[in-house]
């Protein structure tokens, strides 16, 4: 029995603490890391909440801009202008007409007479039809006349003499009748060759391809070397799509209960006399297009409570487009010497709308008004205030009434507003 060596059990306890102290320290190491990412996070969320509180308390509690114990604001005399009463609508952009060219004979195209997106008239000549069978068809249906017109004078002639025998008694009234019906057969026949020669006339003209109307050619649909098809079940799809642009329609839609306006503005039209419609780009910035209203729908939607309203429009510089969306804007009239004022400078309270008005000592007053109609920036006053008087349009939040007030406004519009207001205050 061999001695017993510490050395042999004292090397593997320690390989498995050195391997336990590195495994220790790898996991010490990654918590040390995470500490330091979640202290990074919690850093961050507190600056972003401290920001936020900052924002609030310095625009809640700020102090108003002041000078000399008052003030600043910026104020706007009130004017006199014109002012149009209109709706606003969405509306969509439709062709005038649209024609799809669907070939109505069969056969391989040969040639294709205009380029894409080209202007075309009523009756130009767009593509071609192989014209070859349609013209022996043509051939043979005149043949066939003129073999039917030979047979027909024939019987004329038997039928003539077939009356003088009969007139003689030389032979049966029958064989008289028989030789009748054969004309008159033959006369039938003739007939229905002039029918299937101007069919194959027809269809001749057909294998011309002309445009029904005047417009713009859209993207070719099909190429020359195709066989074009009559009907759809066979593959057909047209060969062209000719749109007219000029003039050019628009429908939008108006809520029934703006219909009762509309109705009495246009009772009110003299003959002859149309709405205008503006047309609008979607954001309301870009003025298209100026129509007429053309036409009102005959029924209301049930599922939408809205009329359907058809504009028509020269569109000379071509800024409307079928399928376009565009904003609708149909004036309904145009009120003449309205007070108007910014539209900021009116403020909503209890009473209704307010405004904050300046008087001589520079000092201001809450004065209720009735407004009338917006039209963009400015809004129009029916009662409550006087051409001339000047209005609060900022810094409303740091007044209050009898505030004392200074003008922050350019030096020209100070003059002219100043003396506006004293010739209004000295009438």
């Amino acid at each position: 029995m061999s001695p017993f060596n510490l050395e042999e059990y004292a090397l593997p306890t320690k390989k498995l603490k050195e391997s336990l102290g590195g495994a220790l320290n790898q996991h010490r190491q990654k918590f040390s890391s995470w500490s330091s990412r979640k202290k990074l996070v919690v850093l961050a969320l507190g600056g972003f909440f401290i920001f936020l509180a900052g924002s609030f308390l310095l625009k809640h509690f700020r102090k108003p801009p002041k000078r000399n114990n008052g003030v600043i604001v910026g104020v706007q005399s009130a004017w006199l202008g014109d002012v149009s009463v209109y709706l606003d609508e969405l509306g969509t952009v439709t062709a005038y007409y649209t024609v799809t060219i669907q070939p109505r004979v069969s056969g391989q195209i040969m040639a294709v007479y205009v380029k894409e997106g080209q202007e075309v008239h009523p009756g130009q000549l767009l593509a071609l039809i192989d014209p070859r069978p349609y013209q022996a068809a043509l051939d043979q249906a005149k043949g066939a006349l003129a073999r039917d017109q030979a047979l027909l004078a024939d019987a004329k002639l038997d039928l003539n003499r077939y009356q003088k025998l009969l007139a003689q008694d030389a032979i049966p009234s029958q064989q008289y009748d028989t030789q009748k019906a054969t004309v008159g057969q033959y006369e039938g026949i003739v007939e229905s060759d002039q029918a299937a020669i101007e069919t194959a006339q027809l269809n001749l003209e057909y294998a011309h391809v002309t445009s029904p109307i005047e417009g713009r050619v859209g993207l070719r649909l099909v190429d020359p070397g195709n066989v074009a098809y009559t009907t759809t079940a066979n593959g057909a799809n047209g060969i062209f799509v000719v749109t007219t642009l000029q003039p050019i329609t628009v429908v939008f839609t108006l809520p029934e209960e703006d219909i009762p306006r509309l109705m009495e503005r246009l009772n009110q039209l003299k003959k002859g006399q149309k709405l205008r419609v503006d047309a609008y780009s979607r954001d309301g910035k870009i003025k298209l297009a100026t129509g007429v209203l053309l036409a009102l729908d005959s029924q209301i939607q049930v599922n939408t409570g809205t009329l359907n309203l058809k504009a028509k429009f020269t569109n000379k510089k071509r800024m409307l487009y079928p399928n376009e969306f565009i904003n609708a804007r149909l004036y309904l009239e145009q009120k003449k010497n309205q007070i108007l004022i910014p539209r900021v400078a009116v403020q909503t309270g209890p009473q209704g709308s307010f405004v904050y008005v300046v008087k001589p000592d520079q000092t201001v007053e809450v004065r209720t008004i009735e407004v009338g109609v917006t039209n963009g920036d400015n809004v129009s006053v029916n009662q409550g205030l006087k051409t001339g008087e000047m209005v609060v349009t900022d810094g409303m939040d740091f007044i209050r009434p009898g505030s004392k007030v200074h003008f922050s406004m350019p030096q020209k519009n100070k003059q002219s507003a100043s003396s506006k207001f004293k010739r209004t205050q000295s009438e």
